[in-house]
């Protein structure tokens, strides 16, 4: 699974962000890693003004499955790892309910097909 940090032009893009938010993200979407072919993380502040109730940081992960369509999520936080975090936890709810459904639904195809042998 690759993962590729993009920084709006008013977040300064360092190795060192990239690396934590790479990390946070490789923890987080771990298990699905064999599934996934690429993962994007674009982080964007808002407006730019902090506030005491305020979240104004964005996140959004665009996730690549293998041989299906790309899901993304957004997540909000006060600080870039806050929001990441909140992306990375809708993420991995998205990628557990699609993944479970293909499952059962591959499940459920061998069971009727094994049935059928059964019973011919």
């Amino acid at each position: 699974m690759k993962i590729q940090v993009n920084t709006s032009s008013t977040i300064e893009g360092s190795e060192q962000l990239s690396s934590t938010i790479e990390g946070l993200v490789r923890h987080g979407l771990g298990r699905f890693e064999h599934r996934l072919t690429r993962v994007e993380v674009h982080i964007t502040d808002e407006d730019s003004l902090p506030g005491p109730n305020h979240l104004w940081i964005h996140c959004m992960l665009e996730a690549r499955p293998s041989g299906m369509d790309a899901v993304a999520v957004t997540g909000t936080g006060d600080t870039i790892e806050r929001a990441c975090h909140d992306a990375t936890n809708k993420m991995q709810s998205l990628l557990g309910t699609t993944f479970g459904r293909i499952d059962d639904r591959d499940g459920h195809a061998t069971i009727r097909q094994s049935e059928a042998e059964w019973t011919s």
